[in-house]
């Protein structure tokens, strides 16, 4: 396996250059991700017979990925980055894409503060359609891990967020050290796991709203699961004690609110 554990030294994360504009590999799989989730999204509407439009879907996934971008990055100013007094007092500063006259892209998104943006960019499609949300939502839930799975394996074609040191026969090298590569093992758990999952519970449920509740749940679960072949944020490290993450931390957060609306749901749904 001696290619793959040394594929980062024989990759280039750049797939291309535009003048002085390096392309990357994570923003082309960043692409697929969005035209991913977006047709997966079509196919389970005209499979299930959900009733929206493309013309509303395609709109609904402009307002949400505008949020999902506004809420990755000041989420990730706001719960990783050690300058956020910097950012906070110049905040056009938090998408700049150049540094010192170089184009470098805007590096540094949450996904917790992703799913903020989500939730607010949905509100207000929702105050200006006056849609069925809860079964948009389940649309969603269904097509995102399609996306997630392309944005995981764009962060190991980029080589970051890198694994903790393993022994493991499939590691990869970093720097001279062999690594889970756990960008793939998130692909996997946060991904395709979840799809599969949620794929077979749509079949089973009774209320509008079940499976984004699930979502929340399950992808907590196999984050908090991936985040121990994870390398913690080297300018954060261990929040508690020496094994639990910040990524860890958040995840028990947003599994909790995703039981408590799941929960919601199901009442609401037996009220009628």
């Amino acid at each position: 396996m001696l290619f793959w554990n040394n594929i980062y030294s024989q990759f280039d994360p750049v797939a291309f250059k535009l003048g002085p504009v390096a392309v990357h590999w994570y923003g082309l799989m960043y692409m697929c991700a969005l035209l991913g989730a977006l047709y997966a999204a079509k196919w389970f509407v005209k499979r299930d017979n959900l009733g929206f439009t493309n013309q509303i879907l395609e709109s609904y996934f402009i307002w949400i990925e505008i949020g999902i971008v506004l809420g990755a990055r000041i989420g990730y100013i706001l719960f990783y980055d050690p300058h956020v007094d910097y950012y906070l007092s110049k905040p056009w500063q938090m998408f700049n894409p150049f540094i010192d006259g170089t184009f470098v892209g805007i590096r540094g998104m949450s996904y917790h503060g992703a799913i903020v943006g989500f939730f607010l960019g949905t509100w207000f499609f929702y105050l200006k359609h006056k849609i069925n949300v809860w079964r948009l939502l389940d649309v969603v839930a269904l097509s995102v891990p399609v996306g997630y799975i392309f944005g995981r394996i764009g962060n190991f074609l980029n080589q970051e967020l890198f694994g903790r040191p393993t022994d493991v026969p499939w590691g990869i090298y970093v720097d001279g050290v062999l690594r889970h590569p756990s960008q793939l093992y998130e692909a996997f758990l946060e991904g395709l796991a979840v799809f599969l999952l949620l794929y077979v519970y749509r079949n089973f449920k009774k209320y509008d709203g079940e499976l984004i509740a699930l979502y929340g749940l399950f992808y907590s679960i196999g984050r908090f699961v991936a985040e121990f072949w994870r390398e913690p944020d080297f300018q954060i490290g261990f929040v508690y004690g020496d094994w639990m993450s910040k990524g860890q931390a958040l995840s028990i957060l947003m599994a909790i609110a995703s039981v408590v609306l799941y929960m919601l749901i199901i009442k609401r749904g037996k009220r009628g």
